[in-house]
Formats: C-alpha cells, sequence, structure tokens
C-alpha cells in the first residue's frame, strides 16, 4: 500500500479512509507492506502494528507548481527509493490517491496486479477549491492544477481496478476508463452508536482550514445559525478570522478551534442535530457517516447526500429557510429505539459498512 501521507493519527479525510483500511485489512489477515510520504506526521508505533514493515519517504515539496504538466500533488511523490521498494517483491499494490501514481505506469511495475483508490475526481476537487478560494496566488494554483489533473487523470488506465469513493465517482470512472469498483470510504465506525432521548446543541463539524469547509460554516452562520434561539457549536480546527468574527457577534454561537478528533466525535454523539452543508458534491463526506452512525437528528442540504443513498436518513433542506424551520422542528422531538433501528437496517451490510467493502478489496487482491 502507497499513501500519501502518514495516515496516523487518522484525523482528516484521506488519511481515515487509509488507516480504517489497514485496520480491516489486519483483521482480516492480509499482511501489509506500508509505504507512505511524510511531510509534518511523524513515524508511528500505531502502523507498526498494523503491518508487517513501514517505509517512509521524504515529500518534495520544493518543486515548482508551475513548470511541468505532472501534477503537483504527484510530482511532489516522485522517490526512486519508492520504486526499488516496490520492486523488491512481486506483490498486488494499492496505491492511494492518484497522489502516489508517479511510478504507476512504469515498466518495472508493468507484470504486477495494481489498484487505485481513488478518494475525490482530483480536478473537480481543485475546481472547487479554486471556486472558493480568495487568495490569488492559491485561486491560480488551483487552476492550473485541476487542468494538469485532468489530463494526467488518464493514467488510470495502466491499473487493474480503480476504487471508487462515492456513487458518482464509479459512474464516471466507469464510463472514463471501464475498470471501477465502488468501495465506500473506510471509517471508526464499526456499528450504529447512538443514544436514544435528546442531545444538547446543534452541531456543526470540519476541517475549517479546508476552504470548503469553511466557506459551509460561514455561510451557516449567516443564512441559518444567527436566526435561531437554540445553542450551536461549530467545532474545526484552523477557522477563517471571517468566522471567528462572525461567531463572535452572537451569543448563541460557540466556535471551537481546538477539541481533538475524540472531542468532535463526542460532540457528533452529544448533539441533538448535526447541520452538515456542502458545495462541493465530490467523493463521499465522512463527517455526514460519522453523523448517521454516531449522531440523532441529521439536516443537510442536497450536495451532501447526492448520489449517497442515504437521503431517507436524513433530513433534507433545499434552502437556508427550510433548513431553519427543520432544525426548530425536530428540536423539539425525541431520538428514538426505532430511530436507531432504521439507522442499523439501512447502514448495517450497506455500502457504507467496512465489513462488507473490506471483503471488496480481498476478492480484487484474490
Amino acid at each position: 500500500m502507497v499513501a500519501f501521507d502518514v495516515p496516523y493519527p487518522a484525523n482528516y479525510g484521506g488519511v481515515i479512509d487509509i488507516f480504517h483500511k489497514l485496520r480491516w485489512l489486519h483483521k482480516m489477515q492480509v499482511k501489509i507492506i506500508l509505504h507512505c510520504f511524510q511531510y509534518g506526521r511523524e513515524k508511528s508505533i500505531e502502523l507498526d502494528e498494523l503491518c508487517e514493515k513501514v517505509y517512509y519517504y521524504k515529500r518534495s515539496r520544493y518543486i515548482n507548481p508551475f513548470i511541468g504538466t505532472t501534477p503537483y500533488i504527484v510530482s511532489t511523490r516522485n522517490n526512486e527509493e519508492l520504486l526499488e521498494n516496490l520492486c523488491l517483491d512481486n506483490k498486488p499494490i494499492l496505491f492511494e490517491g492518484i497522489h502516489t501514481t508517479f511510478f504507476l505506469a512504469h515498466k518495472r511495475l508493468k507484470s504486477r496486479l495494481k489498484i487505485i483508490r481513488n478518494h475525490n475526481i482530483e480536478h473537480d476537487y481543485y475546481k472547487n477549491l479554486e471556486m472558493v478560494e480568495t487568495n490569488f496566488f492559491k485561486k491560480y494554483f488551483f487552476r492550473n492544477e485541476s487542468d494538469n489533473l485532468r489530463s494526467y487523470e488518464k493514467v488510470i488506465k495502466s491499473a487493474k481496478h480503480v476504487l471508487a469513493i462515492s456513487n458518482a465517482d464509479y459512474n464516471y470512472l466507469q464510463k472514463e476508463y471501464h475498470n471501477a469498483v465502488m468501495v465506500s470510504a473506510f471509517h471508526e465506525n464499526d456499528g450504529v452508536k447512538i443514544s436514544i432521548g435528546r442531545g444538547k446543541f446543534v452541531l456543526y463539524h470540519g476541517n475549517l482550514s479546508v476552504g470548503e469547509n469553511n466557506h459551509a460554516a460561514l455561510y451557516l452562520v449567516k443564512n441559518v445559525f444567527k436566526h435561531l434561539r437554540i445553542p450551536v457549536v461549530i467545532a474545526g480546527n484552523k477557522p477563517s478570522p471571517e468566522l471567528q468574527s462572525l461567531c463572535e457577534q452572537y451569543q448563541h454561537i460557540q466556535l471551537i478551534d481546538n477539541w481533538t478528533n475524540e472531542q468532535i466525535m463526542s460532540a457528533i454523539s452529544e448533539a441533538h442535530i448535526n447541520v452538515l452543508a456542502t458545495f462541493q458534491g465530490t467523493g463521499i463526506k465522512l463527517k455526514l457517516l460519522n453523523a448517521l452512525f454516531k449522531g440523532r437528528f441529521c439536516v443537510v442540504n442536497p450536495l451532501m447526500v447526492q448520489e449517497t443513498g442515504l437521503e431517507q436518513l436524513c433530513i433534507v433542506a433545499n434552502n437556508a429557510e427550510i433548513m431553519i424551520e427543520s432544525i426548530e422542528k425536530i428540536w423539539q422531538c425525541d431520538f428514538t429505539a426505532n430511530d436507531i433501528e432504521i439507522r442499523n437496517n439501512k447502514l448495517n451490510n450497506s455500502e457504507y459498512s467496512n465489513a462488507v467493502n473490506i471483503q471488496k478489496i480481498i476478492e480484487l487482491l484474490a
């Protein structure tokens, strides 16, 4: 397995999928040799416990992103030592993200069983980052990266399979490359664990250093949360100065930027309503899965559940007015044992079950 980052601690999108995939491969007695790029995260004893061997490689962050046509996220993970180590055996290779595929089409790996895990349709993801970015230089970088990723993506043809993380991604990849397999995101939830009754607040959570999440939080405060007379908590690291300033205007809105992942997971369970919004319909939102496996009521905008099949487990609000009305209505309701049973029936043994998805991967490796 070639990981684009050190997948522990499992505290943001892509590495959450990688770590819990590792956890389940280990649980199913699959032996793993892990190769991961290191740029700011420490070596991990936890990974040693899951893998036969772990290799670490330095990511070359000083490459000029505007020279050449290879995407920056790929060119900065060009490490000859990785190629040499991959050639020490003839085992299948799982490339985690198109980020790690610099050597995918190399002649020395021609005979290998190669699988790519697609975490997003990356050129769409970077195009959307460009749309919400206000800094001129970052905006230009995202546009350039999107264009390069669109051209580079055909490298997927050199893999036996590409694992799509969402139904929308599967439809695109299967149409373009004819080798897609639907394997949704791995996550920490091995079953539904929700408390009946009532929670204490409305919660929005996300990595606020990511432009998309900060944009969603700003939208919710400006258009939804400021109109409520209910306690609201916004949790996520590195919120923008604009978001901090905005939240300070409302006594019922609490912005928390220093919680650990464990504290955020506890907040999801303690909340009465998890409110989630996105303006980027790419991939599968792990925050949505955490809210459905751990949390009570879930109010979302349509893009959050688009092509997921999870609409029936959420209250889907098409605009801010409907979202306000929905929150105020279900704030008065208890979450019941019957509600939990509905979650169990929908999520267990579904495409969102870790146990189901690990079997798909093992069958492909076999």
